[in-house]
């Protein structure tokens, strides 16, 4: 994998571009996006946090982790979300990679069990992510499944 993975509270120049990538990808409102990523960028804890793989200047995937995926099992936190690689990416590991860099600097944050809500059946068992449940999203009309990834220590030591 050539890309680069980025924890955006780190890079605070990639603000509006990275709210203006994931707004693209998701239709989610751009200022939403950028309400989570300057609260991420304050340091006030651990959620929440973005990440996102680039290549030189160009972003080619990101993902966050926020408190709730628009879910009804507000129990199940904190929830990674807005998972996405550029089509010309996709089967080179970069997807991978930003689950491992999360769960990994989620880890050095304290935080020992992330979750993720999707319609993919068995994208996530690769990367070590468990099924835990149904669950209903927001507005949804059928049911998701919710992942669980738990650690002790740094994914991947």
């Amino acid at each position: 994998m050539a890309c680069e993975i980025l924890n955006i509270r780190e890079h605070p120049g990639l603000r509006d571009k990275a709210a203006a990538w994931f707004h693209a990808k998701w239709g989610v409102p751009l200022d939403a996006y950028r309400e989570s990523i300057g609260q991420c960028l304050a340091h006030r804890g651990s959620v929440p946090q973005w990440y996102v793989a680039v290549d030189g200047e160009q972003i080619t995937g990101g993902l966050g982790v926020i408190e709730n995926d628009f879910h009804n099992r507000k129990d199940l936190a904190p929830n990674v979300c807005a998972v996405y690689v550029e089509e010309a990416y996709r089967c080179r590991g970069v997807a991978g990679a930003l689950l491992e860099h999360a769960c990994a600097d989620m880890a050095e944050l304290g935080v020992g069990t992330l979750y993720l809500l999707t319609g993919h059946t068995s994208f996530y068992e690769r990367y070590g992510w468990r099924f835990l449940c149904m669950a209903q999203g927001d507005g949804d009309t059928c049911p998701s499944r919710m992942y669980v990834r738990r650690w002790s220590r740094p994914c991947g030591a």
